[in-house]
């Protein structure tokens, strides 16, 4: 049955020449369709049930951020008064100015960006490389080194935290960004199957025409690697590249195993965030009916600045971000 339009549907239920009968059997059909959709069209239930559930999930994921950002910046009067939710009483940005101070965020920044950045621009250069080879060649023991690189990815890091220390440790690796810098070089480096994965699937797909053509124009291999693969590659890179940045500024146990380790003067923000009470009451001892004790704004507010760079990276680079996963087919992690 023909099912008119919404104009037509309020002509034909004011109109006399149709039985309340055909009238009734167009109303639910007309109804039908706009709860339940019709060809590809979504009905008013299943758009209610994809925004309830897109609502739930982001709740879930900005709820943490919106309680930290408002409790930074509540003095210590808002939050002794239970009456205090949401909205201070007044700005109050005390908490940042101690945060900022305790953290020694400068040092501990270019820190950050040193560790997140270098390692990240060796490990992509050298899964593109690999992704590539495993992509475009046949050689003898391919497949051996295939399963050897996902077997590296499936041994827990942890198994091999002990003898891999001792290794950098003799190697004198350890205190130093070095000790990041040389696996990621090297094909080793924080997830590095992950991305040899991606540009493997990304190489793989690239028509082997392309290839041919070059090769028999005079193309060398280098040639057909930098001018031909590589910028069929932007999304691979842009992707690869975030989740590295991401992974390695959100690294603390291999930071903490190999900085600390040894004296030196690099430091991160998140190691500055792992002893952030212990240096603050260094830094603001606590005395009898003192106004420095630490409370969880302060805590907050340290919180806060540690995402705050990742934050600005991705409100500037999102676009990027999503058309790269959704070009190389990337779920996230």
């Amino acid at each position: 049955m023909a099912v008119p339009k919404t104009r037509e549907f309020y002509k034909l239920l004011r109109s006399d020449t149709m039985t309340r009968k055909e009238k009734t059997r167009i109303t639910k059909a007309k109804l039908s369709r706009f709860l339940f959709g019709f060809n590809d069209r979504r009905g008013f239930v299943l758009k209610v049930t994809i925004y309830t559930l897109l609502l739930c999930i982001g709740f879930v994921y900005l709820y943490p951020i919106l309680y930290m950002f408002i409790t930074s910046m509540q003095s210590l009067e808002d939050l002794l008064n239970s009456s205090v939710n949401w909205i201070p009483s007044t700005l109050y940005t005390d908490n940042y100015s101690k945060a900022y101070s305790v953290m020694n965020i400068k040092d501990s920044l270019m820190g950050s960006l040193l560790i997140a950045t270098v390692p990240t621009i060796f490990q992509v250069i050298v899964a593109s490389i690999v992704g590539f080879g495993f992509a475009r060649y046949n050689f003898r023991f391919k497949k051996l080194f295939f399963a050897l690189m996902i077997f590296s990815f499936i041994v827990p890091p942890q198994i091999l935290m002990m003898p891999t220390y001792r290794l950098f440790s003799n190697l004198e690796l350890t205190g130093s960004l070095n000790a990041f810098i040389v696996p990621a070089a090297l094909g080793q480096g924080l997830n590095s199957t992950i991305f040899i994965l991606i540009f493997y699937q990304f190489f793989k797909q690239t028509p082997q025409s392309l290839y041919e053509a070059a090769e028999v124009d005079g193309a060398n291999q280098f040639t057909c690697f930098f001018r031909i693969a590589i910028p069929m590659a932007v999304p691979a890179f842009i992707i690869a590249f975030l989740f590295s940045f991401v992974w390695y500024w959100n690294e603390t146990y291999l930071t903490t195993l190999y900085l600390t380790s040894r004296s030196n003067e690099l430091t991160t923000i998140l190691l500055q965030l792992q002893q952030f009470e212990r240096t603050y009451e260094a830094m603001y001892p606590v005395t009898e009916n003192s106004p420095n004790r630490i409370n969880e704004g302060i805590k907050m507010a340290g919180t806060f600045i540690s995402i705050l760079p990742l934050l600005i990276v991705y409100f500037f680079l999102q676009r990027y971000f999503v058309e790269s996963v959704d070009r190389t087919g990337i779920a996230g992690e």
